[in-house]
């Protein structure tokens, strides 16, 4: 359990941070902008889930306990992140042995509702749509700052699977809320 009596510090006003472990870092330093992200990502998320919650509709019942789960996730994952390379990141927070077979299956389950793409997707049709969109895209970007992380540091593989699977599942939810609420998607139409 960690307690957070005190907000601000004052320690990073010169443009440091400290990680887990001790060392300090710039905040711009590319472990700092992969956890970063990965923090943005569960706000975004976050977001999503309450335009569904507003829907009122039971049929998302279960995609809002499973996006809740996915933050939880994020926020073991954003931990490891923050963790000094060579600290003890064992007895840390880590995503579930299971993570990534919990998100294939979802997104199958989501998936066997949906018709066949014949063209890409374009976000839009409603808000909920286009901000499922935009967690996709801040996923990409928090698994392209952990690929980044991992050519200079030792980071598990996982985390990258993890948000490849997880972006793969929110484009997936995007289509299927549309379908759900009843919204057609936008499908791109090449030269038009």
């Amino acid at each position: 359990m960690f307690r957070i009596n005190k907000v601000y510090t004052r320690a990073g006003d010169a443009g440091k941070t400290r990680l887990i472990g001790g060392k300090e870092r710039w905040k711009d330093h590319v472990r700092v902008e992969a956890y970063g992200t990965v923090d943005e990502l569960i706000s975004v998320i976050g977001l999503c889930s309450e335009l569904i919650k507003e829907t009122g509709s039971k049929k998302f019942s279960s995609l809002i306990l499973f996006i809740k789960s996915v933050q939880n996730e994020l926020f073991n994952l954003g931990t490891q992140l923050a963790a000094t390379e060579g600290s003890d990141s064992n007895n840390l927070p880590q995503l579930s042995d299971d993570a990534i077979l919990k998100l294939e299956s979802e997104i199958d389950t989501a998936n066997e509702l949906l018709t066949e793409l014949t063209s890409f997707v374009l976000p839009g049709g409603s808000v909920i749509n286009a901000q499922f969109h935009i967690a996709r895209n801040v996923c990409r970007r928090a698994e392209r700052r952990v690929v980044s992380l991992s050519k200079k540091e030792n980071i598990d593989s996982d985390n990258i699977r993890y948000l490849n699977r997880l972006s793969d599942a929110l484009f997936v939810w995007s289509r299927w809320v549309s379908k759900i609420i009843g919204d057609e998607e936008n499908i791109w139409k090449p030269n038009q």
